[in-house]
C-alpha cells in the first residue's frame, strides 16, 4: 500500500508540475511530497524529475515510469471497483455440499439461480459427512444434528417420515397393522456411508424390533425405486415420498406407530465475513426450501 502511495504522488506530481500543487490536491505539505519523491527515486536508484527553481520536469526515466504508473493505479482502481460491487451485490462462485436428495432441492436451486444470474453454484451431492472447512466447501446442507463448533447452522425446515409400501405389495403380503408385524415383511433399508450404520425406524413399541435385511443401500431414491416395484416395506422421509404419495405408487402404513422430525440444516464456517453470495443462498433456501409443503 505504501508503494501504490508513492505512485498516487508521483503521478500528482507529473500532472501538476508542482510540489506544492500536488501537495494542496492531495492535502499534504509540499515537503512531505517532496520526501516522497525522494524516497521513490531512492528506491528505483533513478532520478524521475529534472529540479529547478523555477521548473520541474519529467526525465526520461520518469516519462516512462508515469505511463507504467498510471496503467497500475488504473488496474488497481478497477480492482477496488469490482470488489465494492461484489460486496454490494451477489456474484461469484458458490461451493455447495447436499445430500441425495434432488427431488426437494433441485427445483429450489433453479429458482435461485435464476434470480442470481451472477452467483456461480458447484453442486457436490453426496449423503456422506464432508469436512467444511478441510474439503473446500462455502457450505453443507445436511438432515440432523450437527456439533462441529467451527460450523454456523440454520434450520431450511422440518420433516417427517413415512412408512410406505406399494400397493401390489400391500396386496400381495398384507398390510402391517403394529411394527411386530414387520417381521413378516421385507424390509429395504437405508446404511449411512460414512458411519457404516443401518438407519433406525422411528417406530413407537415396547420392545426392540429385529427388521429383515431384504435391502440395504445408501441411496434414497433406491429405496423409493425397490418400494415402487413391489420389492418391500421402507422407511423414508416424507419430501423424499411426496410425489410417489399423491399419485399412488407407494401408499403410508403404520401412522400411528411413526415418531419422528428431524429437520433440514445449513452450515458454513464460522467467524470471517460472509459474502452476499452465501448470505443470498441461505436466506432464499430459508424461505423457499419448504415452501411447496407449506403451500
Amino acid at each position: 500500500m505504501d508503494s501504490l502511495s508513492s505512485l498516487g504522488v508521483f503521478v500528482q506530481v507529473a500532472e501538476t508540475g508542482s510540489f506544492v500543487a500536488a501537495g494542496g490536491t492531495l492535502g499534504v505539505s509540499a515537503s512531505a511530497v517532496g520526501k516522497s519523491i525522494s524516497r521513490l527515486e531512492n528506491k528505483l536508484n533513478v532520478r524521475l524529475f529534472h529540479r529547478s527553481t523555477r521548473s520541474l520536469t519529467l526525465t526520461a526515466e520518469g516519462q516512462l515510469f508515469l505511463e507504467r504508473s498510471r496503467r497500475i493505479l488504473a488496474e488497481y482502481e478497477a480492482a477496488e471497483h469490482e470488489l465494492s460491487l461484489a460486496s454490494q451485490y451477489p456474484r461469484g462462485r458458490l461451493r455447495i455440499s447436499l445430500p441425495m436428495v434432488g427431488s426437494l432441492m433441485l427445483p429450489v436451486l433453479s429458482e435461485f439461480m435464476s434470480c442470481y444470474p451472477d452467483v456461480e453454484l458447484e453442486l457436490n451431492f453426496s449423503d456422506k459427512m464432508v469436512d467444511v472447512i478441510e474439503e473446500g466447501f462455502d457450505a453443507v446442507i445436511r438432515t440432523g444434528e450437527m456439533t462441529d463448533s467451527r460450523l454456523n447452522l440454520r434450520k431450511l425446515g422440518d420433516y417427517t417420515k413415512f412408512v410406505v409400501a406399494s400397493p401390489a405389495y400391500l396386496a400381495k403380503h398384507g398390510t402391517p397393522q403394529s411394527p411386530e408385524h414387520l417381521a413378516q415383511h421385507s424390509c429395504l433399508h437405508y446404511r449411512f456411508s460414512r458411519s457404516g450404520k443401518i438407519e433406525p425406524w422411528p417406530l413407537v413399541h415396547e420392545r426392540p424390533l429385529a427388521l429383515p435385511l431384504s435391502m440395504v443401500c445408501n441411496n434414497l431414491e433406491a429405496q423409493v425405486y425397490f418400494a415402487q416395484q413391489g420389492l418391500g416395506i421402507t422407511c423414508l422421509p416424507e419430501f423424499a415420498v411426496r410425489e410417489s404419495l399423491a399419485n399412488g405408487k407407494l401408499q403410508s402404513v403404520l401412522n400411528p406407530f411413526v415418531s419422528h422430525s428431524a429437520s433440514f440444516n445449513i452450515l458454513w464456517p464460522s467467524g470471517g465475513c460472509m459474502t452476499p453470495r452465501l448470505r443470498a443462498l441461505i436466506d432464499f433456501l430459508c424461505e423457499h426450501t419448504f415452501a411447496r409443503r407449506k403451500a
